[in-house]
């Protein structure tokens, strides 16, 4: 097995930069300064197989999960740190006010534990991989 090198705390420093640009861009809902966090935009949503592979496939995910729900928002969990990736688990939350995938609005507020692995190479952002229930969205905005 060949040896581990750890990162050190400069790229886990530049990493965590990155991360909280992206996290505090969602927040205040800000799809550009999101998909700029990215030097390669990728997303892959494993809950529904999606894969959205650029900037403008990003983007339009973004703006549809921001009319659904424009209030949504992250608070981090933990960061765990690894050699090309840092797992980020945290809390998902918003309030159902826009259509989304055919499901009319509820007016619901949902609350879902969920993981992304972000991917790095050295210090830049080349994927999201997100793991939520989706099952456990759907059933607190029924």
């Amino acid at each position: 097995m060949a040896d581990v090198v750890p990162i050190s705390d400069k790229l886990r420093d530049a990493r965590e930069q990155v991360l909280r640009r992206h996290l505090d861009a969602h927040c205040a809902g800000d799809i550009d300064a999101v998909v700029a966090t990215f030097t390669r935009p990728r997303m892959e949503l494993i809950a529904s197989g999606r894969v959205l592979d650029g900037a403008e496939a990003l983007r339009g995910y973004l703006s549809e999960r921001r009319r659904a729900f424009p209030d949504q928002s992250f608070e981090v969990i933990c960061h765990h740190h690894s050699d090309r990736a840092v797992v980020s688990e945290h809390w998902m939350t918003g309030t159902h006010v826009g259509e989304v995938h055919g499901v009319e609005p509820s007016g619901k507020r949902f609350r879902a534990r969920m993981a992304s692995i972000f991917e790095f190479d050295g210090e830049d952002l080349v994927n999201q991989r997100l793991y939520y229930d989706a099952g456990t969205i759907a059933r607190q905005l029924a």
